[in-house]
């Protein structure tokens, strides 16, 4: 028996389960927060000490923010794959952690994240800003029903905790976890909603669109249940927010759903809040104030995190590392994801600038809390995502290069996830095919099946997180050297993102 294990949690979910989320949600120095876990884990991680002793770094002189932002970043591959497993662990115990959950690697092969039941509180007060904030389920009772892949992937079981952790709590929350079967997710909603004040739906944005769309072609009305979201994984645009919100009978856009942003490396970072939603639905009706503040004319995800459990910085590239505390506790983390960063007071300025006042939009209601703001507009390397899966160019290559197809393309495609006239999202490829060749249907066919096979075989996110009527993709196929898509002279890239 781990006495000291058994303490940990007791304390940690204790603070939690009686500690409002206001005084969760005070502000803390970040210097208070990151140079203490910084000398942690130089000290209990044996992976992490071996690191600063190949960079020569002595641990001690790291006393200060500017010094410790002059640590290098550890990745995937400098870092967590070049180290056994329990070693990236507290103690170099991987028995010190009570769970392991899965993500998919670049490749299909799994990699492993484990954690320990404390490692779910922060991410537990992400669920608690949205629920309390958002959805007044402190005082409406709400039926949270669970959309995500469950088994060992990461998001479905670390969002159910994660909400038992909030009904433990006080909040009158019931949970149910159909994952993505449609089908149970209609019996649960028809037979249990009317029950509730509200029923949450948790999950994929385009598996949840294809939960309320099917649901509408069969009978049910949606409105009758006061439908709210809960999404991660996906940037979506404010029409498809919409859009939403008219077929599900939701008329709060601000407090009707609500995004994640998180990792399977370290859980939930971030999530809008009201008042982002807010600014961010400005910013989509003003593209040269999006333009100027996030540098580019695409709408990303724009998200409010707690600097006391997850500390951001910004390479000189423009992507995020992150440190925080988890079952492998991360230091300068980069994750490849594009983004940015700005404090409170500065958004609120810049948007002065603009003559648009959110916290007089929010006046008298909730959500409008002083929590700086990060961005994301997805992987930096060559990923689509689809239903929430990575979809990697290597699992396309080897459907590509299978007999009866290798013979007429050249292996060059582009992989997109768009979106049909119905706004539902489809897996977009197109092949370039080799000189001479020809496209027929029944290449196009072909070449869609052998993808599709190998995406399920290669690829577990796919397999399990996409629905069955979304695994085949759509392919195209296109003369070599098109100059849309294969320019003769251009380094060629694998991946096109749509939004």
């Amino acid at each position: 028996m781990r006495e000291k294990q058994a303490r940990n949690a007791l304390e940690v979910l204790q603070q939690f389960y009686l500690t409002p989320l206001d005084a969760l949600l005070k502000s803390a120095d970040a210097g208070d927060i990151v140079l203490p876990l910084f000398a942690r884990v130089a000290r209990q991680v044996p992976a992490y000490a071996a690191f600063l002793t190949e960079h020569g770094i002595d641990a001690a002189q790291v006393n200060s923010l500017e010094s410790f932002r002059q640590l290098p970043m550890i990745t995937k591959e400098n870092y967590l794959r070049r180290h056994e497993l329990a070693d990236l662990c507290w103690q170099g115990k991987l028995e010190n952690c009570d769970m392991v959950a899965v993500s998919s690697g670049s490749t299909g092969a799994p990699t492993f994240w484990p954690r320990f039941v404390s490692d779910e509180v922060p991410v537990a007060v992400r669920f608690e800003q949205i629920f309390h904030d958002s959805f007044e389920a402190d005082h409406k009772s709400t039926l949270a029903v669970i959309c995500f892949a469950l088994g060992t992937w990461v998001g479905g079981i670390y969002t159910l905790n994660c909400c038992r952790h909030l009904a433990a709590k006080g909040y009158p929350i019931t949970i149910i976890a159909p994952g993505n079967n449609k089908e149970e997710i209609f019996r649960v909603v028809t037979e249990l909603g009317a029950a509730f004040d509200q029923v949450t739906l948790l999950g994929y944005p385009p598996f949840l669109k294809d939960v309320i769309d099917s649901g509408l072609a069969r009978g049910i009305a949606w409105n009758k249940y006061n439908i709210k979201l809960v999404m991660a994984g996906e940037v979506f645009s404010e029409e498809w927010r919409d859009l939403m919100g008219e077929r599900a009978g939701m008329a709060k856009p601000l407090f009707d759903s609500a995004s994640l942003y998180g990792t399977a490396d370290a859980g939930v970072l971030g999530n809008e809040t009201p008042l982002s939603i807010c600014i961010r639905r400005f910013l989509s009706r003003t593209p040269e104030a999006a333009r100027q503040l996030f540098g580019e004319s695409r709408l990303p995800t724009l998200v409010q995190y707690d600097p006391a459990n997850r500390y951001f910085e910004m390479t000189p590239e423009g992507t995020l590392l992150f440190t925080g505390d988890n079952g492998i506790p991360l230091i300068r983390y980069h994750i490849a994801d594009n983004g940015g960063l700005m404090s409170y007071q500065k958004m609120l300025e810049f948007l002065r600038e603009w003559d648009f006042d959110p916290l007089a939009e929010l006046a008298g209601q909730r959500g409008a809390r002083a929590l700086p703001f990060v961005w994301v507009f997805g992987r930096s390397n060559f990923t689509v995502s689809y239903y929430g899966a990575n979809i990697y160019p290597e699992n396309i290559t080897v459907g590509l290069e299978q007999p009866g197809i290798k013979e007429w393309v050249t292996g060059k495609f582009v992989l997109e996830a768009d979106e049909d006239e119905s706004q539902d999202r489809i897996l977009r490829i197109v092949v370039e095919l080799a000189p001479e060749e020809f496209a027929n249907d029944q290449r196009q066919q072909s070449a869609a099946i052998s993808i599709e096979t190998h995406l399920k075989r290669l690829n577990s996110e796919f397999a399990n997180y996409v629905p069955e009527g979304r695994h085949r993709p759509q392919v195209e196929l296109r003369a070599i050297g098109d100059a849309e898509y294969f320019p003769p002279g251009v380094k060629h890239r694998y991946t096109r993102q749509k939004i």
